[in-house]
């Protein structure tokens, strides 16, 4: 055990961070405090507040700490620790998706695009919003009222006439000079007008413009701007949270209910209502709401800024917090605990919006545990048995062949882990062999310590794709696992499907309402559809880089030159005759033979 009052007999009363590592020297858990003295001696009273503190305490053998100027700057260091240590028992709300921005370019035609990643300081950027598809509807939208341009500066600075976008009255072709820059300046103005929120000043701009065209008796000028009007009252319309000031904030509201912690963020935005995102924390067990909250609020909001006005739904000690993001935004961040007004019912709709996610997931996990359940039950396998590893084979006519491995665990798919394989080196359409290879591949990391051994793995193929899988699993001594092929049963049709068992010559057919059989085919669908999207890029590249090698006159400074300028083998395909001929070294016969051989 250790020394406990030995140690903090050592501390200050100052405010720093605090590391409990094991035995083995791991980081299992990191903290912030305002003293440190009375922090670490509350882990070593009597009593202790939850069994998950003392589990804890029971694996603490040594203390660090570091003592920093003020809890605002602890509250930044502990996020550092935890983001870098992934500590055992400190909750962890990951996010590997970064948020996507609208973004306005820096360039004498601005555009209009969708934006994901490092914000550069030359253009202009606005969100950050919930998801691609409110970002991608919000440019939609402002296509029909702007009408600026959305295309590559690529594509723009090669366009010889207007494109289809200006057909459908949806761009101005600044490309082709269709607009002078003055006037798509003005447009571009009013879109950031909207943009920031001030939506009740862009209508009267285009109001005025409308009555003013209508005025001279330019009734087509009158009418467009007419139509722009209608379609701003739309998306005006279909805000159902603003406000009337035109404020940037965020709504929090974590909430705990069945066992499982949700956090959900609702995003408002120059008083417009950009969407909402629920999170699900790891290590939550034994986490008050209050305290999960304020563990966000930390490791959310120190990836990006946080906007000027938090709302929150639990009441945390928001003074260090408070400085803390606002010395990161560059302004003052507020949060606010008790709202009134549209503020309050902004935060019930966050509540609502957690308690929904947490019953959607409840529900989720419900199927998928009567599924598993019913799975093993009815092939008489243990309770043990919760990781499953799925694999599937893609080809055609034994082209780019590519074995996938899909992984479901903790009663969900798990996108993350999962792995394609390019196979090399064997007989054309031989999928037996493919398999072997890729269970090899795969099995041979996880024999020697790499990764973590499944309970359950599934093959897609009969006799000759479980033989194989069978053989692979004992020269690598895992034994243990239990292993089903998936056969397609007659015409392919979905719940004729046969379990194929290592050793047993007949064959198992459930029935198509077993709801075991459901899980088995969800798996075995997400691995066909993982494997068949690594072939076809796979397939894509090496018939595009095959035909531009076969055309006579495309060498490999001509094919560099080609790549590069189109950012890959899609553009090169997606290019025009004359986008072809602007490449340098690329005459407008050769373009047209480049052409002509890709398509």
């Amino acid at each position: 055990m250790i020394n406990a009052k030995e140690i903090i007999t050592g501390l200050p009363h100052l405010p720093g961070v605090y590391r409990m590592l094991n035995a083995a020297g791991e980081v299992i858990y990191a903290g912030k405090a305002r003293d440190l003295k009375k922090r670490v001696s509350s882990y070593f009273q009597k009593t202790l507040p939850s069994p998950r503190t003392q589990l804890m305490v029971s694996q603490v053998a040594q203390i660090e700490t570091t003592v920093t100027r003020s809890e605002a700057e602890a509250l930044l260091l502990e996020n550092n620790l935890i983001k870098s240590l992934t500590p055992q028992y400190n909750i962890l709300f990951r996010d590997d998706k970064s948020y996507p921005y609208i973004v306005l370019s820096e360039h004498r035609f601005p555009r209009l695009g969708f934006h994901r990643g490092a914000l550069e300081k030359k253009n202009r950027y606005f969100g950050p919003y919930p998801n691609t598809w409110a970002v991608r509807e919000s440019i939609q939208l402002m296509q029909k009222v702007f009408r600026i341009r959305t295309c590559e500066d690529n594509a723009f600075n090669n366009r010889s006439r207007p494109c289809l976008l200006y057909q459908i009255k949806r761009c101005t072709a600044p490309c082709v000079n269709l607009i002078d820059e003055a006037t798509y300046r003005a447009d571009v103005d009013t879109a950031l007008l909207f943009l920031q929120g001030k939506q009740s000043r862009v209508m009267q701009i285009l109001t005025q413009k409308m009555q003013d065209a209508a005025a001279k008796q330019h009734y087509e000028m009158a009418r467009l701007y007419r139509d722009q009007v209608q379609s701003l009252r739309q998306i005006q319309e279909k805000q159902f949270v603003s406000s009337h000031n035109e404020v940037d904030a965020d709504i929090v509201a974590c909430i705990a209910r069945s066992g499982l912690l949700c956090v959900n963020v609702v995003m408002i935005r120059g008083g417009r209502h950009l969407g909402d995102k629920s999170f699900f924390p790891q290590n939550a067990e034994g986490y008050e709401p209050a305290a999960a909250l304020e563990a966000f609020l930390l490791q959310h909001y120190l990836d990006r800024k946080a906007p000027q006005i938090v709302i929150v739904n639990q009441s945390i000690d928001k003074d260090a917090l408070e400085t803390a993001l606002s010395n990161h935004a560059g302004y003052k961040v507020q949060i606010f605990l008790r709202p009134v007004g549209e503020r309050r019912v902004w935060l019930y709709m966050a509540i609502q919006n957690a308690t929904l996610a947490i019953e959607q997931k409840c529900s989720s996990q419900a199927t998928q545990d009567a599924r598993l359940h019913s799975l093993l039950q009815t092939l008489g396998l243990p309770a043990s048995v919760q990781r499953i590893e799925c694999f599937d084979i893609s080809h055609t006519m034994g082209e780019a062949t590519v074995g996938s491995c899909v992984v479901f665990d903790n009663l969900s798919m798990q996108s993350g882990e999962y792995r394609r394989y390019n196979i090399e080196g064997i007989t054309p359409s031989d999928d037996v062999a493919a398999m072997r290879e890729v269970l090899t591949r795969r099995y041979r990391k996880i024999a020697a310590g790499e990764g973590k051994i499944p309970d359950l793995i599934l093959v897609d193929g009969g006799k000759g794709q479980v033989n194989v899988a069978n053989e692979i699993l004992a020269e690598l001594g895992l034994n243990d696992i239990y292993l089903i092929g998936v056969a397609k049963g007659e015409e392919r049709k979905p719940g004729l499907e046969q379990l194929v068992f290592p050793g047993d010559e007949k064959p198992l057919q459930l029935t198509s309402d077993n709801v075991g059989l459901h899980l088995i085919q969800q798996i075995r669908d997400e691995a066909h559809r993982f494997a068949i999207q690594g072939h076809r890029a796979r397939r894509a590249k090496a018939r595009v880089t095959s035909s531009l090698e076969k055309i006579d006159g495309v060498g490999a400074k001509r094919r560099q030159k080609l790549l590069a300028r189109f950012g890959g083998l899609r553009g090169v395909l997606a290019a025009s005759m004359d986008d072809l001929a602007m490449v340098e070294g690329i005459s407008r016969k050769l373009a047209e033979i480049i052409y002509r051989e890709l398509h």
